[in-house]
């Protein structure tokens, strides 16, 4: 019998997936040609300007951490949501960088199921992809510098409340992510996001759980630093913090894919921020046809969630 063979690809995606689920965040180097990077960073150039000056105001706002969020005049925003809203004038080149293969080629891998044990049938899994008709349209944000001074977000996960219990963080923790959550940095020196590496898989430490919300040096804490053209996955339950500085430029593209197996344990993520408005509008034509195949078939699911989710409050509040 011929000896197993895995091609590099191979061996770099199960490599990916074998970080996201020991650490909770994977980066990868250079995800995008130099030709993508420009025009991605040109459209949100023009979609953070057209957001500070109002006439997008679909933004997240500084002071405020978790949806909603509403604009007004003076308000200083760090963050522009709805990049796939078809009323905003740049929608579809962030519709091609959502549903193209260069995210969501490792989207698909991480999201792929796994086996536990050896064997040609966790061999197999490992090399396996999530399928197109598998994978659910969510969230995608541009992350911005923040108006006037700097901003941070406080230590959190973003589906389970600081208030919870070790065994309801536990219970939570144990349930398959069934997401791909990614932050896909357009300038150098990006390090807002910083992590608490593992802690996706764990219950908060005592001192996780005494240490102040804004804490500047949690035990374990890790900058996830990148340059233009830099992606890091991240499970959105890993213990993190953002922290921006007013003084560096920052354009991020910040998004998120679901699998269908994930359901309602999604649902509320995805559906808190409003996508539900707009999502039946959205408009792929100027995708080619394998990307708009793709898009209007992630799209359907979305909207299909929504229909059986009804009323899904907010994960969040502050």
């Amino acid at each position: 019998m011929p000896a197993a063979t895995t091609t590099a690809a191979e061996a770099r995606d199960q490599s990916l997936s074998a970080q996201l689920e020991r650490d909770g965040f994977v980066v990868v180097r250079s995800i995008l040609s130099p030709a993508q990077l420009s025009s991605l960073r040109a459209a949100a150039e023009r979609t953070a300007a057209l957001a500070r000056s109002g006439a997008w105001p679909h933004v997240r706002t500084v002071g405020k951490q978790f949806p909603p969020w509403t604009w007004a005049p003076g308000v200083g925003i760090w963050g522009v949501q709805h990049l796939l809203n078809p009323a905003l004038p740049d929608a579809p080149v962030f519709a091609a960088s959502y549903f193209g293969d260069e995210i969501l080629g490792v989207a698909r891998q991480l999201l792929a199921p796994r086996r536990d044990g050896p064997g040609p049938d966790a061999a197999a899994a490992a090399a396996a992809a999530a399928r197109d008709d598998e994978l659910v349209m969510e969230l995608y944000n541009l992350l911005v510098r923040p108006d006037g001074a700097g901003f941070e977000l406080r230590w959190h996960r973003d589906d389970i409340a600081a208030s919870a219990t070790a065994d309801e963080e536990l219970a939570r923790l144990r349930e398959p992510a069934w997401h791909a959550q990614w932050n896909l940095a357009l300038c150098d020196g990006d390090a807002s996001l910083v992590v608490v590496p593992g802690s996706h898989a764990r219950a908060r430490t005592d001192a996780e759980r005494a240490a102040p919300p804004y804490d500047p040096r949690l035990p374990g804490q890790l900058p996830v630093r990148l340059d233009a053209g830099d992606v890091v996955f991240y499970d959105n339950n890993i213990l993190h913090c953002g922290r921006y500085d007013a003084r560096r430029e920052r354009l991020s593209l910040h998004g998120s894919v679901g699998h269908v197996a994930g359901g309602r344990l999604r649902a509320r993520n995805v559906l808190q921020h409003g996508v539900g408005d707009w999502v039946d509008q959205c408009d792929f034509s100027s995708l080619d046809e394998k990307l708009r195949v793709r898009a209007e078939g992630m799209r359907a699911r979305l909207v299909k969630l929504g229909r059986e989710s009804g009323d899904v409050g907010f994960s969040l509040t502050e």
